[in-house]
């Protein structure tokens, strides 16, 4: 039984990504409910809206590696 992700908060979300990661239809359901609460000014894009998501991904976090460099 899915619980109502939506009325969960961030921290029950975390928790419940972390106890069904092995899940891939309740974890990907809970993925989206916690990123559809992120702040779109962060500039970060939702991996799952990205044409190669892997690889750019990786990009993004090259870029921010080399920031902190």
């Amino acid at each position: 039984m899915m619980s109502n992700l939506s009325e969960m908060t961030n921290t029950e979300l975390k928790q419940y990504l972390s106890e069904h990661r092995n899940d891939q239809q309740a974890f990907q359901a809970a993925l989206e409910v916690l990123m559809s609460r992120r702040n779109p000014a962060n500039g970060q894009p939702y991996p799952f809206d990205l044409a190669d998501p892997k690889t750019e991904v990786e990009a993004i976090f090259r870029k921010k590696l080399n920031q902190t460099e």
